[in-house]
């Protein structure tokens, strides 16, 4: 999903379209979303009247004209910050279109083939595809295996095999057969696909508020309320304050002032940075080929301090290698090396690759055409726990050979009246406790030796880990292997936990256990017996090559289908926490200063001498020039400090991995010290520039 090259934070179709969208977003029934917004939208209105009215009456005053232009200026900036983050998303919207396509599908009718439009498919119709063949709609294969081109979706152009009846069944519409016939079962009805609910979702037609944004709205209103009392109140302060010093009522607050003191004192800086704060997060995912359901979800994300990960293809490399050969007492490693090759000519896993390559590598043995060595391969089964081949032998005979687990190669051995040596089990044991796979190898009723398979822990996996308990997060790994391999497959990469032979209800049971105590867990899975776990876990990554079941049960689809990304979806999750909380502690301390700094300001001329300047002047720390500079310097940064905040709130503050403690004594003092210095300085820059 190529969506980055055009989404950038200065793209210039960007920037027009959200400049054109500001003004749009002055409809009330718009603006009274954000209640902070909506409060300075009426301002400017009442201002605007108050400045028309002094102009049919000639008395125009351009003190309050600026005001009300950058009043102005305030709401279309807060609109433009929504703007440009939802403009973003559009973008990435338009590259999805392009990849759906109106193509007419294959569909069955009995044994018979009838075209029809891709529109014209409903859910549970069967369609035919064959290599060149574009995938009409979403659907899972019901029958046959391709390799289907899901660059559309996912940006990989290397292809995919979809077959039926595994994990890797879900196909999307708009990708590509490039081999082989499948046939499809339509899951999803017109415009409920997978294409469009993501082009929903980055537009944000279905964003809605998240339970923290709702939260900070009304502390944000709530602040914005007292604030409006406290302003209310000034008039009458002034007016006792005035007849106090001898001065004409005249010199009051006008409603002008009041509403641009109200409009500095408000958190209109956090209130107009909000929405853009939320929907850059998705966007940051999205960027990363993951789509969230929600921005719940994200926040979710941002909250979690359980993981559940899954040991192949997260923690380790997923593709155990042979790693050598040990054979019993009385046969030779070339001997038990020949033995597992055979077995394993026909295994084109990786593992079974693996041992064929070793043998070779390590023995010189090549291999062997199977029809010349009249040969019956046995597939593994997850019922017999073993694989291998019987041989044809020149008296009519047949050699079983066999590798598989110990206990499977017991069995096998045993019921051809074999001895199984006790000295293989203490291997067994050793390797296992080394986070080794052993394969057991046995000849008829003779045991051979044990394949050593070595799962690869992923680089760098255990510095996230050590990363992740920091932030305090507790990583639980969760495998089939037995409790021995996963203990040391376990010590290696460094989580706090695991589960060793899980069964998807283990899986689930334990997601319960930890949310019974509070915790909010996330996970990741691909399959169907994955799914109840996904729908209970707070955050649910299902891959975009698992099975549609999957898919529907997660919170989130990963379209590049690596089960690390979890980890970076925590990340994100994080930083938009972060992010929100940095800019609502600047916004906070910023509204502080400009109190302080402005209040005295305008109080100068109370209890004045001859000279106009009272005692109240001490408190004019910045020697503002006069009332009237010092309320539009307010004003003017105001507006400012808006746009000037925008790139942080789509880019996110630098994420770090630290505590919850050291985050916010960070924030305090970056954000928190900064909100309380920025006024001061850009306050008295403006006033500077107004007074010259």
């Amino acid at each position: 999903m190529n969506i980055k090259s055009n989404t950038g934070l200065f793209n210039k179709k960007i920037l027009f379209q959200a400049s054109r969208a500001s003004f749009a977003k002055l409809h009330p029934a718009l603006l009274v979303k954000n209640p902070v917004i909506f409060i300075v939208a009426i301002g400017s209105v009442l201002t605007t009247v108050i400045v028309f009215a002094g102009i049919f009456q000639g008395n125009f005053s351009s003190f309050n004209f600026q005001i009300a232009i950058w009043l102005w200026f305030t709401v279309l900036f807060a609109n433009f910050s929504e703007a440009i983050a939802e403009g973003r998303g559009k973008a990435q919207a338009e590259s999805l279109r392009k990849n759906r396509t109106q193509t007419k599908a294959r569909r069955m009718a009995g044994a018979l083939e009838v075209s029809v439009l891709a529109t014209d498919l409903k859910k549970g119709d069967i369609v035919v595809c064959e290599t060149g063949d574009v995938i009409p709609s979403d659907g899972e294969v019901v029958e046959g295996i391709a390799s289907v081109d899901e660059s559309a979706i996912t940006g990989e152009s290397a292809p995919v095999i979809r077959e039926s009846g595994g994990d890797r069944s879900a196909v999307t519409g708009g990708t590509m057969v490039i081999s082989d016939r499948i046939l499809i079962r339509i899951t999803a009805d017109q415009g409920n696909t997978f294409i469009d609910r993501m082009i929903a979702l980055v537009e944000g037609a279905r964003r809605q508020k998240t339970p923290n944004e709702i939260a900070l709205s009304i502390l944000l209103s709530g602040l914005s309320i007292i604030f409006l009392l406290a302003v209310a109140t000034l008039p009458a302060f002034f007016g006792y304050s005035l007849a106090a010093s001898g001065l004409p009522a005249s010199q009051n607050l006008t409603i002008p002032v009041l509403i641009a003191l109200l409009v500095c004192l408000i958190p209109t800086t956090i209130g107009g940075l909000l929405s853009a704060i939320g929907i850059s997060g998705m966007d940051r995912l999205i960027q990363r080929n993951v789509i969230a359901t929600s921005g719940r979800a994200i926040e979710a994300a941002g909250d979690v301090d359980v993981l559940l990960l899954d040991k192949t293809g997260t923690i380790t490399l997923g593709n155990r290698m042979a790693n050598d050969f040990i054979p019993v007492e009385g046969v030779t490693a070339e001997e038990l090396a020949d033995a597992a090759q055979l077995s394993s000519l026909s295994d084109e896993t990786p593992e079974g690759r693996s041992i064929v390559i070793l043998a070779k590598e390590k023995f010189n043995i090549r291999g062997r055409e199977v029809h010349q060595i009249n040969a019956t391969f046995i597939p593994f089964t997850a019922q017999s726990r073993m694989s291998g081949v019987d041989l044809k032998a020149g008296d009519g005979g047949v050699h079983k050979i066999r590798k598989g687990s110990s206990e499977a190669i017991r069995t096998f051995v045993q019921n051809n009246n074999g001895f199984y040596p006790h000295d293989i089990q203490t291997v067994v044991s050793d390797l296992a406790r080394q986070g080794a796979t052993p394969l057991v190898v046995a000849e008829d009723s003779r045991v051979l030796g044990v394949i050593h398979l070595k799962d690869i822990v992923k680089g760098g996996i255990k510095q996230r880990f050590s990363e992740l308990r920091q932030m305090g997060i507790k990583t639980v790994m969760i495998t089939g292997d037995n409790a021995l391999t996963a203990a040391a497959i376990a010590a290696e990469a460094g989580v706090d936990d695991f589960m060793a032979e899980a069964t998807p209800e283990d899986k689930l049971r334990r997601i319960r256990e930890e949310q019974a105590k509070g915790h909010l867990v996330g996970m990741i899975g691909d399959g169907t017996n994955d799914a109840p776990a996904l729908a209970q876990a707070d955050i649910g990554i299902a891959m975009n090559t698992g099975t549609q079941a999957a898919r529907e049960a997660g919170n989130m689809v990963d379209l590049d289908s690596n089960p690390t990304k979890l980890i970076e979806v925590v990340e994100v999750g994080k930083q938009l926490l972060m992010t929100r909380g940095a800019l609502t502690t600047f916004s906070i301390a910023n509204d502080v200063a400009k109190y302080f700094a402005i209040i005295p300001a305008i109080a100068i001329s109370l209890y004045g001498g001859k000279n106009g300047v009272g005692p109240l002047s001490v408190l004019n720390v910045m020697n503002l020039g006069s009332p009237q500079s010092a309320i539009l310097s307010a004003v003017i940064f105001n507006a400012i400090i808006i746009v000037l905040l925008i790139p942080l709130a789509l880019k996110g503050v630098r994420y770090r991995p630290v505590s919850a403690n050291a985050a916010l004594t960070r924030n305090l003092l970056i954000f928190g010290l900064g909100g309380l210095v920025a006024p001061f300085i850009g306050i008295k820059i403006i006033d500077l520039i107004i007074n010259m």
